[in-house]
């Protein structure tokens, strides 16, 4: 179920759909120290959602509360028309939500296909004395699996890496292989925590093609932490933008570029 927000079509074609998660007055609290303080924005159905901010603006504590491994002492998040309860990581993965790290997250010693096999984990249903003897259901729903993780693999272009190590693969290819572990949960919502980060100019255009792609192609709603600026406003429908824990501009990628308060505090461009 989505909230009532009506749907649009943008000027490349996509359609935008009606909320489907809502941050309400989000204040989350270390000690005495203040992370995010009365935060409200929301995330609509198919567009690519980004949340930008100065170093210690709040952005990865505000995507570990959507994630769960955070809650927040004040406020409310809605997730497809329902007030969402405290919940685990797990919880919440099962719920549809997906996530990459700033800092990658893959076993190492494991090769591109396991590591995206890792990402079905979910959808499994087969027990582990089935996964065992490996017969009847337990052998279909890994052929299933496998089915979906190869689709995956051709998607991200990394068929000639599918056998190897992680640990041996370079930096940008290691970040397409953990975005491939999230798209292998089939996500309602992929949350990117600086998909670019420690990337070339090469790596960055790369990435951003496959981000637009997971978009277009599996109408996938993405919200995504990024420093890179012209990134950000090449590929996102919206951008909210927070400076020390607050909310300081929320809007189209030219609303937020023209904003006076986001230019002095982000961008470090003085008033005339």
């Amino acid at each position: 179920m989505n909230a009532t927000a009506e749907s649009y079509v943008t000027a490349d074609g996509r359609t935008i759909g009606g909320t489907v998660m809502e941050m309400k007055n989000i204040t989350l609290r270390f000690g005495g120290v203040t992370a995010i303080s009365n935060i409200s924005f929301d995330i609509r159905e198919g567009e690519i959602r980004a949340i930008i901010g100065p170093n210690g603006a709040g952005k990865s504590s505000m995507l570990n509360v959507i994630n769960g491994f955070y809650h927040p002492q004040e406020g409310e998040i809605w997730f497809r028309g329902e007030k969402r309860k405290p919940m685990k990581p797990y919880q919440i993965a099962h719920q549809g939500i997906a996530r990459t790290f700033q800092n990658i997250a893959l076993f190492k010693g494991m090769s591109t296909l396991d590591n995206i096999m890792t990402g079905r984990f979910t959808h499994m249903k087969s027990n582990m004395l089935m996964q065992a003897i490996w017969k009847g259901p337990a052998a279909r729903e890994e052929y299933e699996n496998r089915e979906i993780v190869e689709h995956i693999i051709d998607f991200l272009e990394i068929q000639a890496i599918r056998k190897t190590p992680v640990g041996r693969l370079p930096y940008g290819l290691q970040k397409r292989v953990e975005l491939g572990r999230a798209l292998a949960a089939q996500p309602k919502l992929l949350l990117l925590d600086e998909p670019m980060a420690g990337m070339n100019v090469e790596e960055k255009e790369d990435m951003s093609r496959f981000i637009l792609d997971v978009n277009d192609e599996f109408g996938t709603t993405i919200a995504l932490i990024e420093h890179d600026m012209g990134v950000v406003m090449d590929i996102s429908d919206r951008v909210v933008v927070l400076d020390y824990g607050k909310k300081i501009g929320d809007g189209t990628p030219d609303e937020v570029r023209n904003n006076q308060d986001v230019i002095d505090a982000y961008l470090g461009v003085a008033h005339d």
